[in-house]
């Protein structure tokens, strides 16, 4: 299954970025999926997913700020964020859980999409 993700860019603080993530296959449908980013020298983070059992998640870091969503086909998946702040800064991927351990994975190879938010 290919994830390909979109919509990253460069913003000012306060700014706001929509991403977006085109999934061949009906992977949306079977697993649960989410959004993972990882900056320099620092951890990869789970910011947001939507679990199989629909029940949504978000980091701490971003409750209030970005909206996890899919389109009524289960296609594409987005993240809608909101007053960026600069620890936001970092390499977007989309990630999916198709075995219901809580474990996001992005696909190998995956390329991610940047987003880059400067004071």
């Amino acid at each position: 299954v290919q994830l390909v993700e979109s919509g990253g860019g460069s913003v000012q603080a306060g700014g706001s970025l929509k991403l977006s993530c085109a999934a061949s296959g009906d992977i949306f449908s079977r697993c649960g999926v989410g959004w993972l980013r990882q900056a320099p020298g620092k951890e990869r983070e789970l910011v947001s997913a939507i679990r199989r059992d629909a029940i949504v998640y978000y980091a701490d870091s971003v409750k209030g700020r970005f909206t996890i969503s899919q389109d009524s086909s289960k296609t594409t998946l987005y993240l809608q964020m909101n007053n960026l702040q600069t620890e936001d800064s970092a390499t977007y991927y989309c990630a999916s859980d198709c075995y219901g351990l809580g474990v996001y994975e992005k696909n190998p190879g995956a390329q991610g999409t940047q987003v880059t938010v400067s004071s």
